[in-house]
């Protein structure tokens, strides 16, 4: 029966989007286990005992947690199947504070990119990293970027993270600077339609995006931030975001809609992860403490 209902959960919630390929093995492995146990109901005991068979705790807690969203969904038809209590704690840990960039360190980084050898090397890196500035692309979405995702209109951003596509419009400057680079780029590469390409002739890896930028990071010398965090190649997003954030109109009505215009645009499944930079960032917890603090003065309305 729990096999069953399994196969029913992944087809369901894989319709809407959703890819769950460690879940559901992870659940065909449960169900096994209770069934093994002559079980045709979720348990929370023997959900307990097959998470702690994992060695670590944050294993126990995501296992855990998977069996707690399946049990969610079977009790609202099956009263009999039980939701266990999240015994190991929370299923993810909480987010780091993100590295957020001045416009000055954007541009060494850029110009640090420019040393890099050779030179379609150079072209390549630098013309990434200042299109991730400007846009707040994923990297994974840049680096999956095909010719054709070029449109006058902007990025078409295909089937990404939560497979959703989208598109990103791409200022003048910022599509003349990709098109100087197109022109680097095609004679090197003729054959492959990636527009970010290796030496090899192949599409960029996201462990070469992280190599690269970390030597752009060690040559001009950027500190650590808040906690000991050190920026990476998604700090360039989080930077987007959160100097878009900076430039949302006063009023609740205008944020509402500057927050879903954002969460949109970024590809975020959730507005409330577009949300969350508000509580992450010092720089902006002091903008809205500032703001209510004129609110309650009287000063703005």
């Amino acid at each position: 029966m729990l096999t069953r209902a399994v196969e029913t959960y992944l087809a369901v919630r894989r319709a809407v989007g959703f890819e769950l390929r460690c879940e559901g093995s992870f659940l065909k492995n449960f169900a096994a286990f209770s069934e093994a146990r002559q079980q045709r109901h979720i348990s929370a005991k023997t959900a307990i005992e097959w998470a702690g068979l994992a060695q670590a705790v944050p294993q126990r807690a995501r296992r855990l947690g998977i069996i707690i969203r399946f049990a969610r969904y079977l009790r609202a038809e099956d009263k009999r199947h039980e939701v266990p209590p999240a015994v190991f704690g929370a299923e993810r840990p909480p987010r780091r504070t993100p590295y957020i960039l001045t416009a000055e360190q954007i541009r060494q980084l850029i110009k640090a990119a420019l040393r890099v050898r050779p030179r379609l090397a150079r072209a390549t890196y630098s013309t990434l990293f200042s299109l991730l500035a400007c846009t707040g692309l994923r990297v994974s979405e840049a680096t999956r970027l095909r010719l054709d995702d070029i449109t006058p209109d902007g990025l078409v951003i295909r089937r990404t993270k939560f497979r959703k596509s989208r598109l990103v419009p791409l200022q003048e400057t910022a599509q003349a600077a990709l098109e100087r680079y197109l022109q680097q780029r095609r004679p090197y590469v003729p054959f492959d339609d990636h527009v970010f390409v290796s030496l090899r002739r192949k599409p960029l890896s996201l462990s070469s995006v992280d190599g690269t930028f970390h030597k752009a990071v060690k040559r001009i010398g950027l500190p650590p931030g808040p906690g000991g965090v050190r920026p990476t190649p998604h700090s360039l997003r989080h930077t987007f975001t959160v100097r878009a954030l900076e430039t949302c109109p006063d009023g609740r009505d205008a944020v509402t809609k500057h927050m879903l215009a954002l969460s949109t645009y970024l590809g975020h499944s959730k507005v409330a992860h577009t949300y969350w930079y508000l509580e992450a960032v010092p720089e902006l917890m002091r903008d809205i403490a500032d703001r209510a603090e004129e609110f309650a003065m009287g000063r703005r309305t």
